[in-house]
């Protein structure tokens, strides 16, 4: 009979899964960063500069929604028309890439931070789609925001304005595709 996680391999030895442990989160500093920025996206830019993009669109409208709060949609908007003429110009394509921030990046968010804080594998698939997907979609923003018919007056101040989103899809790909098991380790079993 076979162990847990295991099978019958050859002539009829059994093999054994390692019990698998997660690692505290103190002893992962680079999660506790990615932790940061997933609380980061889904309390400030998915659900309240995202929504304002959504709620609003014609930001020149003076029409303020119930959310965000008019204090962030002031803000928001000085950076649009300071330095940002993609987001205040809003055009439908642009318009989409929000929609992807708050229905699925925003829940990935919450996900992502439940799973790293509490080291669960089953994250690691999901969190390379993330990426995959982040580095896409800021890849075509990007291009529009310092080449485009919407490029901005400061093209330095608006990249290093968005490079996280750019380096952190590429800090947890590293970090997920370093192997199978990103949050735990072997169960080192004394002997007898």
């Amino acid at each position: 009979m076979a162990a847990r996680g295991g099978g019958t391999h050859g002539r009829g030895s059994c093999s054994v899964t390692p019990m698998r442990m997660p690692v505290p989160l103190k002893r992962r500093p680079l999660d506790i960063v990615l932790l940061g920025f997933f609380i980061f996206n889904l309390l400030f830019v998915s659900y309240i500069i995202s929504l304002e993009q959504i709620a609003m669109s014609d930001p020149a409208s003076l029409s303020f929604p119930f959310w965000p709060p008019r204090g962030a949609v002031n803000l928001i908007h000085w950076w649009e028309k300071t330095f940002d003429p993609l987001l205040w110009a809003r055009p439908v394509w642009y318009r989409a890439t929000i929609w992807i921030d708050v229905l699925l990046f925003g829940p990935f968010y919450a996900v992502a931070t439940y799973a790293y804080a509490r080291g669960r594998e089953w994250i690691r698939t999901p969190s390379i789609l993330w990426a995959g997907m982040m580095l896409a979609n800021v890849t075509i923003i990007m291009s529009e925001e310092l080449a485009g018919g919407h490029a901005s007056p400061r093209p330095l101040v608006v990249l290093a304005a968005n490079a996280s989103w750019l380096i952190f899809p590429i800090l947890v790909t590293w970090r997920m595709s370093r192997g199978p098991h990103p949050f735990t380790e072997k169960l080192v079993l004394p002997s007898e």
